[in-house]
């Protein structure tokens, strides 16, 4: 795990890359804005946190780092001593952690019931997509045990899924008064919830004609299976569906669950507090 740290003090801002050693992104945003080292108005804590996973471009080396929090100082993987190393880490800050999709080429931000006050406050704040709320699906995640604003941001590997990554680090450090600027967008974020796993069976081709954040219709259909088509049996959100990215299902079903920020939610503008 590599550390660094923008201005002097005590940080309780972080931002990281890295969680997964096979997503760049938030990595090559961190090592941004280490080079750039800008003038910050409050000290920041910057980490690239599976170093071992990223030499090797692989996930992970042993156990998926984000779903083994709070993970174990003792215990015999990598991942599960890396995730009690950086939960130390992380303790006082409210922090950025930047992922990237094999289903998404836009940014949207994940939270849980934790994190829902927070993702509230700092949204609003940053170039998103959507919001979505995996409160049913979050077992040994970092948003369970620390004031993380989590975001996928965008295709993994690719360009794009960079240049978002700096520009969501840059928002988030400007909404919480490190960098100056930060205006909260006047529309807000729309909120999804996630309802249930959309579940894949073996075969030798997959296709996902739906859209993520697009609604599906009833009856229409949503992903096909060695050609067999799949069909909605009630409306839904699809959401991180892809044909590949994952081993047993397509992705998540989910329902719009109103919005984060904007004159619907009260336009509140006042800047958002680190935890203390």
């Amino acid at each position: 795990m590599r550390i660094e740290q923008l201005g002097d003090g005590e940080p309780e801002i972080a931002v990281v890359g890295g969680i997964h050693g096979d997503e760049p992104c938030g990595v090559r945003a961190v090592e941004q804005l280490i080079e750039r080292d800008p003038d910050v108005e409050r000290p920041v804590k910057c980490i690239v946190a599976n170093e071992e996973a990223l030499d090797r471009d692989v996930r992970y080396t042993d156990a998926d780092l984000n779903r083994v929090f709070p993970g174990d100082p003792d215990a015999d993987t990598h991942e599960e001593r890396l995730a009690a190393a950086l939960l130390a880490e992380l303790k006082g800050c409210t922090t950025l952690s930047m992922h990237s999709t094999q289903s998404y080429t836009g940014t949207f931000a994940v939270l849980a019931d934790e994190t829902l006050a927070l993702a509230q406050s700092i949204c609003p704040y940053l170039t998103l997509d959507a919001a979505v709320d995996t409160s049913a699906f979050t077992e040994g995640r970092l948003i369970e045990y620390a004031p993380v604003v989590e975001v996928e941001c965008g295709y993994q590997g690719s360009a794009e899924a960079t240049e978002h990554a700096s520009t969501i680090a840059e928002e988030f450090l400007a909404a919480l008064g490190a960098l100056p600027g930060g205006e909260p967008h006047d529309e807000g974020v729309p909120l999804y919830r996630l309802t249930h796993l959309i579940p894949k069976g073996a075969a030798d081709a997959y296709d996902v004609p739906a859209t993520n954040f697009e609604r599906v219709a009833a009856g229409e259909t949503y992903a096909t299976i060695d050609g067999e088509e799949l069909v909605a049996n009630e409306p839904f959100y699809p959401v991180l569906m892809s044909p590949y990215g994952y081993e047993n299902e397509f992705g998540y079903a989910a329902e719009l669950d109103g919005r984060l920020g904007g004159s619907a939610a009260g336009d509140e503008r006042d800047r958002p507090e680190t935890p203390r």
